[in-house]
């Protein structure tokens, strides 16, 4: 059967080998996760670069693209390194070179781009074939010694040519870019940093390799962001997530109060969190006035230029400015989180791991280490071979006769020249290709005092490679060199996002969040609610649907919130603003909630803080329980009244009053002191009333000098000679005073 099988030329196949599906399957996705994770998602750890760009920018060097250079189409960047380096789609190319020359994408961009390469509203950069660009002075300093033997190379995708594996990186890229990506199973999210703060972070950690993150955070408080902003999270949770490499920081746009005629005031902002898309905020922000989301906002204005200027106009005044922001801010990405995980590549890009911030900076440093070796024993190299032509030239200018005839009469001259003086094939290869015009005897000063610039040269790099110690010294000398060239007093280096503290909680009304309207709520028998316009009289003409009719009437603001209580012993909450209009009949109550349908509305009320309840089963058992523990935060409810089996919820009051009036459906009245009643958050209660059978009708609270009252019809009456009912808590009572309704309701 096997040898039936052939290759895509038609010949048999060399080799065929059976396995499982499920096997074959599990091996070849395991390959393309390593793939996907090494050689696309995921950044070295020591350059900071994920293998697109570290192409891009080792093609703009082939192509001398400089920053003393002048620019080149982008487009055909793009073909040299999708051609020779990167065999992918070219716009993902194109993507990749454009977000490195966006200044308000990248914290240090390494791409000079001359078009339009976008904007921070979200705008699409122009075609490539539009578009010219070349290098920045921090991508020479990622580049440089990448000639100096510094860094490993490989073969092409095609073996035609060599790429690097590394870039030297004269930068902490990784930190001061950051980085982002989606691999499989894995993801990195690494924002950027102040190039400044990280230098004094390494030399720091060079001195003291065991150094804390409580420490280097003295010298790193946070990411610096390219848009600026403000950081508003404390120092303890900045330091947990860079001492795991997982976690979030809180950023917020920055803002000032700028004072008008009249005493009324406008609040500009000026800069707005990282990889926020201006254009985008400020329609979010527009569609919440026309929703009247937000109450004390009167209009929104955008007056960018270059800069950033969104103008926002408070209805009045009055309004406080920190609650209108503390408003935008929770409902608006004016406040974004952006998450910390450090995924990166160690190992020579091997290996994805997760470090922390002190694991980051010392990969930094190590290849630093290593690439200063290899510079240095490539210098050396140089050296010696330089020197040995020299001492060969020197040879030469004391022999300068012999060496002449020798040349002029020998058939091998190289030959009898090495043995004559005693030189190497470099000497004698050197000085036959030396031109006639460096005879002159101002040459040979000039050699010898090359020769000993080089040897004094040689002595100090020899003295570098047997040291470790000196070896830090000239890293640390090194990130000195850089903090100078993006130092806090260049506009590059300075730090544009302001480290504050974590915002402290700012009470927002919910007036500021909604506008208050006066409406009526009315729920129908079979549980359809609306909000209709304005306070109804209670003999208002409102429509229901055929075979339904009124239940629950009663006023309430488009800011409160309404009480729901069900026969399953759960309290529900709904915002008033969220009820649907009054047009039409409404909606289903039961939809906005997760109540079932085998559950019915016992009470409806709008949401009174200081309001204490009385809530009983059918059984006659309940208690008090404040308002305040009964606000649901979920659709699923609260459960306050433990019901079970065929025992409902059955009453719900406002607990007003120093007595306690129970009637059951055998139409027995008790009444009992208040103090006999417990107040709780949970549970099933205790007993109000015994029955021999039946239940519980209804139940309240009153003022035993003011009497008991009940409605009859249109009707009230008051009974105020209660002292044949007054018992104590879970007696039976007594048949209620004459005229009492056959209900057996109090209203």
């Amino acid at each position: 059967m096997a040898d039936d099988i052939t290759d895509s030329d038609g010949a048999p196949a060399a080799e065929v080998r059976r396995a499982p599906f499920d096997e074959a399957l599990s091996e070849r996705y395991l390959a393309y996760a390593l793939s996907t994770i090494t050689s696309r998602s995921l950044p070295d750890a020591r350059d900071g670069l994920k293998p697109v760009h570290r192409r891009l920018l080792y093609a703009m060097r082939e192509l001398k693209l400089n920053p003393q250079s002048g620019f080149k189409k982008c487009a055909r960047i793009v073909g040299d390194v999708m051609g020779k380096y990167h065999p992918h789609g070219d716009q993902a190319i194109y993507d990749a070179m454009v977000r490195l020359a966006q200044q308000f994408a990248v914290r240090y961009p390494l791409v000079d781009g001359q078009g339009n390469f976008g904007s921070i509203d979200g705008d699409n950069p122009a075609a490539m074939r539009y578009t010219e660009a070349r290098l920045t002075a921090i991508a020479d300093l990622l580049l440089d010694g990448i000639d100096e033997d510094a860094i490993d190379f490989r073969g092409t995708y095609d073996g035609e040519g060599q790429e690097p594996v590394v870039l030297p990186a004269g930068l902490p890229n990784l930190l001061a870019n950051g980085a982002s990506g989606i691999a499989v199973g894995m993801a990195t999210s690494i924002p950027p940093h102040n190039a400044a703060e990280l230098c004094e972070a390494l030399i720091h950690l060079i001195k003291h390799p065991k150094a804390t993150i409580e420490k280097l955070i003295d010298f790193i408080p946070g990411p610096d962001f390219p848009t600026g902003g403000v950081l508003a999270e404390d120092r303890a949770t900045i330091a947990e997530a860079y001492a795991t490499g997982r976690g979030s920081f809180r950023v917020r746009a920055r803002w000032e109060k700028e004072e008008l005629k009249g005493g009324q005031y406008q609040i500009v902002i000026t800069e707005i969190p990282y990889q926020v898309q201006k254009s985008r905020l400020v329609e979010r922000i527009a569609e919440l006035v026309m929703d009247r989301k937000i109450a004390m906002l009167a209009d929104i204005h955008d007056e960018s230029a270059e800069d950033v200027r969104i103008v926002l106009e408070p209805k009045s005044r009055n309004v406080d400015p920190d609650v209108l922001m503390e408003t935008l801010y929770r409902q608006t990405d004016l406040e974004t989180r952006f998450s910390l995980n450090m995924n990166v590549l160690v190992d020579g890009g091997r290996t994805p791991k997760l470090v922390n911030l002190r694991e980051a900076l010392q990969e930094f440093l190590d290849h630093r280490h290593e690439v200063l070796i290899r510079r240095s024993e490539h210098r050396k190299a140089q050296i010696e071979r330089r020197m040995e032509i020299l001492e060969g030239y020197i040879v030469c200018y004391l022999n300068l006769d012999a060496v002449i005839r020798i040349i002029r009469e020998e058939d091998e001259p190289k030959q009898v020249m090495m043995q004559t003086f005693e030189l190497t094939e470099l000497q004698a290869e050197s000085i036959l290709n030396m031109r006639l015009r460096s005879l002159r005897k101002l040459e040979e000063f000039e050699i010898r005092k090359e020769y000993d610039k080089l040897a004094e040269e040689l002595e100090g790099l020899i003295a570098l490679l047997g040291e470790e110690d000196l070896r830090w010294k000239t890293i640390a000398d090194e990130l000195r060199a850089l903090k100078k060239t993006v130092g806090p007093d260049t506009e590059l280096g300075r730090r544009r996002t302001e480290v504050a503290e974590a915002p402290q909680t700012v009470e927002v009304p919910l007036e500021a969040m909604i506008e208050r309207e006066p409406i009526t709520v009315v729920c129908s028998a079979k549980g359809w609610i609306r909000a209709m316009k304005g306070h109804l009289a209670s003999d208002a003409d409102v429509k229901f649907k055929e075979g339904d009719g009124p239940k629950f009437m009663l006023h309430a603001q488009t800011t409160d919130k309404l009480l729901v209580f069900a026969t399953n012993g759960r309290f529900y909450t709904v915002g008033c603003d969220k009820l649907p209009g009054g047009r039409g009949n409404g909606e289903p109550l039961r939809l906005m909630l997760d109540l079932s349908n085998e559950h019915e509305f016992v009470q409806l009320m709008v949401h009174d803080p200081a309001r204490t309840l009385l809530v009983a089963s059918s059984d006659g058992r309940g208690f008090l329980v404040k308002e305040t523990d009964v606000v649901a935060q979920t659709r699923n409810g609260k459960q306050v009244l433990n019901v079970s089996g065929k025992v409902e919820a059955a009453v719900c009051r406002p607990a007003e009053g120093d007595h306690v009036a129970v009637i059951g459906r055998n139409r027995k009245l008790l009444v009992f002191e208040r103090e006999d009643l417990p107040e709780m958050t949970r549970g099933r209660g205790v007993m109000l009333q015994k029955y021999r059978d039946g239940g519980l009708a209804d139940a309240k609270l009153f003022t035993l000098k003011e009497g008991l009252t009940w409605r009859i019809g249109e009707r009230t009456r008051t009974e105020t000679d209660l002292t044949a009912w007054i018992g104590k808590r879970g007696q039976a009572g007594r048949l209620p005073p004459p005229g009492f309704p056959r209900s057996n309701k109090f209203d």
